[in-house]
């Protein structure tokens, strides 16, 4: 098997156990999702959908981000840690939006990696979910998921992506993300991970990987 077929095989495997996989922040717009996506790092989607709930009633568009207080953004976004980076960022990416794009969320990757706190992972985020734009979501689960298949044997989230972006169909790299994604938090796990209950046990190449059950 290549690794281009097992790639396929792969998503196809998981697309039976996920078969309605989809992005586990709460949004109603790509504002929204950008500043969600940007809280969620190093905090779990449950908690910042938690905080979001009512820090979306308050700030409502960019330039409302953008005249907020430092102290009362990090008050309203404090329980998802690293709040003052996370405000700061927050506050000035708004404002760009604000001076640059009449307060719109852009929807080019070029445009949205110029954003304060905006990276190549957040870029595709709100492409794929919110704007409809392919792209591959590569976060250290999809890292490390793909490591451990031979789908990549890169440690850059820039080169991870590039190599799932050649082996999988451009159709599926929004689903792909997000099925590895569910993968590496319920089964695939850093630490201890479920091997006997893996659906795709027989195409893992890790060294490190335990029984089937």
């Amino acid at each position: 098997m290549t690794v281009k077929e097992r790639a396929i095989a792969v998503d196809k495997a998981l697309k039976g156990v996920y078969p309605d996989a989809k992005i586990s922040l709460d949004f109603a717009n790509p504002l929204e999702l950008l500043v969600a996506t940007i809280l969620s790092a190093q905090c779990t989607d449950e908690r910042v959908n938690k905080v979001t709930k009512s820090l979306f009633k308050k700030y409502k568009t960019a330039k409302d981000y953008a005249n907020a207080t430092p102290e009362g953004l990090e008050e309203n976004i404090h329980s998802t840690g690293f709040y003052k980076n996370k405000a700061k960022a927050i506050r000035n990416c708004c404002a760009t939006l604000v001076e640059r794009h009449g307060g719109d969320v852009p929807s080019t990757m070029e445009e949205l990696t110029a954003l304060s706190g905006v990276g190549r992972k957040t870029a595709n985020v709100i492409l794929g979910n919110a704007c409809g734009i392919p792209g591959v979501v590569v976060d250290t689960h999809v890292g490390r998921v793909s490591r451990r298949l031979g789908l990549t044997k890169e440690d850059d989230p820039e080169k991870v992506e590039k190599d799932l972006m050649e082996l999988i169909p451009k159709k599926d790299w929004v689903g792909l993300s997000h099925r590895i994604i569910h993968f590496g938090r319920q089964t695939c796990k850093a630490q201890k991970p479920l091997c006997g209950a893996c659906p795709i046990f027989k195409m893992c190449l890790w060294e490190g990987k335990g029984e089937r059950v």
